[in-house]
């Protein structure tokens, strides 16, 4: 740890006032609450409010992983893991089994959460109801009278002309059958770990000055209809090139030298792990 920054950059005080921000968020799950969101230095858009709330709840204790769209290895995730261990110098790793918090950009690790873990999410947009009313004033209305026809309307509307819900990432849900809630930009295909999940979930978006959260087991159900209910992608038949791992999500490229489409696994941690665990024999 650099002895010139105080533990985890932000001042007492700043720490404090997220910590007590993120208390009224974890009693009323997917409800938005307003926070004080402090100056950081890295640029907007680079996840300053969940680097916010990691930075206000780590410890000296803690392991840190450190995740951006699935990779330890971008330039997001590496910069980010490199500055919070400078002002903490807490433990890191790319094992999400062996983490005790995970900061992550629009995934959620492939082996499921446990009890004692937090995983804090990067929330650029954390209003679902944006994209059917552009005004706060409008929206916070919207949601204390849980009056979300906007939203089903969209979302039936998107059926009509496309013949199905065109939502790749943001899909929203409803937490607990009271606040629809922007899950950030996770796929789809990560939607379902968030029910019941026994894990802390820890939403941050530093510009829009907004924090939420899905408290251990707690209902979370993907918005969709009867005849057209809500699905994930489809992952059947493919298999990891590097690990061969099945039904967990993948990302798909063309290798350069074959011509070939393959699949990789999105969770490089997750790939790494089940890698060296065949390697060894296990």
């Amino acid at each position: 740890m650099d002895q010139n920054y105080n533990f985890g950059f932000l001042d007492e005080h700043s720490k404090r006032a997220v910590r007590r921000a993120l208390l009224k968020a974890v009693s009323i799950p997917g409800y938005q609450v307003p926070f004080g969101s402090r100056e950081l230095p890295i640029g907007r858009g680079w996840g300053t409010g969940g680097i916010q709330i990691t930075l206000s709840i780590i410890g000296k204790e803690d392991c840190l992983k450190v995740i951006d769209q699935g990779s330890d290895d971008s330039v997001n995730a590496i910069s980010i893991r490199n500055f919070v261990t400078t002002c903490t110098g807490v433990e890191t790793t790319t094992d999400s089994e062996a983490a005790t918090i995970i900061q992550t950009r629009h995934r959620i690790p492939e082996v499921l959460l446990r009890s004692d873990q937090i995983l804090v999410l990067q929330v650029p947009l954390p209003e679902p109801l944006r994209m059917v009313e552009p005004l706060e004033s409008v929206t916070k209305k919207m949601h204390g009278e849980m009056d979300y026809a906007a939203v089903w309307l969209a979302l039936y509307e998107n059926i009509v002309r496309i013949g199905e819900i065109e939502l790749g990432a943001d899909y929203p849900v409803m937490a607990e059958d009271r606040y629809i809630m922007q899950p950030s930009p996770i796929p789809r295909f990560d939607n379902p770990k968030l029910n019941m999940s026994p894990a802390l979930y820890l939403f941050g978006a530093g510009r829009e000055k907004k924090i939420y959260a899905v408290p251990p087991y707690t209902k979370i159900e993907s918005l969709g209809f009867e005849d057209y209910p809500f699905r994930t992608e489809d992952m059947s038949g493919k298999t990891c090139c590097l690990c061969g791992a099945s039904g967990v999500y993948m990302d798909e490229f063309f290798d350069s030298g074959t011509g070939e489409k393959k699949y990789q696994c999105s969770d490089s941690g997750y790939c790494q792990k089940r890698r060296k665990r065949i390697k060894n024999g296990k």
